[in-house]
């Protein structure tokens, strides 16, 4: 039996975004769990589809011991400021050297952490790690599909393990495969051999979706390598919003013997690198998509709109009302748009109450250039305390506390306002203000790919709509200014540092 340190550090940043993530933002959660520490790890996140969780069950299912440190996420947005990196980074590498010696390390990270001071936060999270442990204890951790996998992150970390569903169904998953590999390691005594691949072109997160081709069958080329090569294998398709020289995808794997890691590593890559043209995707405008989800939508088969570019879970605030306009504007009846994160709104609809009339000014808070809050009369069809579980594949557990809820109506279209960040991933953050997302005829939900995991199989069709917001759809319309040269800022697109706007 072993003693393994189990913590967490979570953050997925756009530098492009409108807002940072301050200490408070980790306080809070955003929809996910709040910053906890020490005992209070385990239990907080028990039951819910958290890599960390199902890490924590291997290693006592295995018969190992565990001591809690910190865990911590907050909702995607710009910069991690530097007083909440190092705050939380301080008091999870006091609490590593006040628990004594431990055997093993396992961490919960995002992979794609930038803060004010700091590339590369995950990989400086794991250097500070590694030089208070030495090199003897192993560590390793789970990533998220999205991470921008570095130098730094390999060097100091014996062995990292990604998600493999976006949606991101296997976290906990995730978790579990990664403390196996460390119980692999503690067995053998030693590191296993490791490869590291980078690729050459970015692509915008909806066509990373693996529920579609090429990613469904790149992961499942991936499955097929492992027990061919005796390899862990990831995939990380990176988080292309991030301006830095190391921001992209990847691949990397793990074993006991280093020439077949490296065949493994080689023969993925070179198939994502062959399948660069078919990450290309339709995206609509919100008027082509209004009107063709007006002629195809029908109650029992909803027609659901992607509100891609205002993400919450990519470092949008939520609050952009493009999409919104575009339904009033066509008085599309059967529509529902959510969430619209518009605290002052929200609270303003719970004072007055439901059955009742208003003036609202809606959204735009975070000031999106040229767009103001979209003004008008709504009715108050219902308001609620944002208090509920998530029943869905991807959110499944996660106990969520929106904040004031409220539902507004006009011209048959409805709008679900929330008070905190959370993109719409799950049908309970509609059933939570009575509204059964099967019986609409369109659904507008402020995701790029999360929502499919509970809403696609409800869908008679998907649109990706690009709609104001900072988390573009496709790379080459961000002014990037630090990425590596030669990167191609799209599939089979122009690479940075040959093209004008750079």
């Amino acid at each position: 039996m072993s003693l393994i340190a189990v913590g967490g550090f979570q953050h997925e940043t756009n530098t492009f975004a409108p807002s940072k993530a301050d200490f408070k933002a980790f306080e809070d959660g955003g929809g996910w769990p709040p910053l906890t520490s020490g005992e209070a790890i385990a239990p907080r996140l028990s039951g819910a589809n958290i890599p960390a969780a199902g890490a924590i069950d291997t290693l006592h299912a295995l018969g190992h011991r565990t001591v809690g440190l910190v865990w911590g996420a907050a909702s995607p947005s710009a910069h991690v400021t530097r007083d909440a990196y190092e705050r939380i980074a301080g008091d999870m590498l006091a609490r590593l050297q006040a628990a004594g010696p431990a055997d093993g390390i396992y961490l919960d990270l995002h992979g794609a952490m930038v803060a004010e001071h700091l590339d590369d936060g995950e990989g400086e999270l794991l250097s500070r790690v590694r030089r208070l442990v030495g090199d003897r204890v192993p560590i390793v951790a789970s990533l998220d599909l999205h991470a921008n996998v570095t130098q730094a992150m390999i060097r100091h970390c014996d062995a990292l393990v990604s998600y493999r569903t976006y949606p991101h169904v296997d976290m906990a998953a995730s978790g579990e495969r990664a403390v196996r590999l460390l119980e692999r390691m503690l067995a053998d005594g030693e590191a296993p051999g490791k490869s590291f691949r980078t690729l050459d072109f970015l692509t915008g997160l909806p066509s990373q979706c693996t529920l579609i081709e090429p990613a469904k069958s790149l992961y499942a080329m991936l499955a097929r390598l492992e027990p061919e090569h005796d390899t862990v294998l990831s995939f990380t398709p990176g988080f292309p919003m991030a301006d830095f020289p190391e921001c992209g995808m990847a691949v990397l794997g793990y074993g006991p013997d280093l020439a077949r890691v490296e065949i493994a590593t080689a023969s993925l890559a070179n198939a994502i690198a062959d399948a660069e043209g078919e990450f290309s995707m339709e995206l609509f405008t919100p008027e082509a998509a209004v009107s063709r989800a007006m002629q195809r939508g029908e109650p029992g088969a909803p027609v659901v709109l992607a509100d891609t570019q205002d993400n919450p879970g990519a470092g949008g605030n939520g609050d952009t009302t493009g999409l919104l306009a575009a339904l009033l504007a066509r008085r599309a009846p059967g529509s529902v748009l959510g969430l619209l994160i518009d605290p002052p709104s929200a609270v303003k609809a719970q004072v007055i109450g439901a059955g009742h009339k208003a003036i609202f000014e809606l959204g735009e808070i975070s000031g999106v250039k040229g767009h103001v809050p979209l003004a008008g009369e709504f009715s108050i069809e219902r308001v609620a305390d944002g208090r509920f579980t998530c029943t869905g594949p991807m959110f499944s557990g996660f106990r969520m506390d929106l904040g004031p809820m409220a539902v507004l109506e006009k011209d048959g279209v409805r709008v679900v306002l929330a008070s905190r960040k959370c993109q719409a991933a799950d049908q309970e953050m509609f059933r939570h203000v009575g509204i059964e997302p099967r019986t609409q005829r369109i659904l507008a939900l402020k995701s790029s790919v999360h929502f499919r995991a509970d809403f696609e199989p409800i869908a008679r069709e998907v649109l990706v709509v690009v709609a104001p917001g900072p988390a573009k759809a496709d790379p080459t319309m961000f002014e990037w200014s630090r990425l590596r040269k030669g990167l191609r800022l799209k599939p089979l697109g122009p690479a940075f540092g040959n093209i004008a706007s750079t």
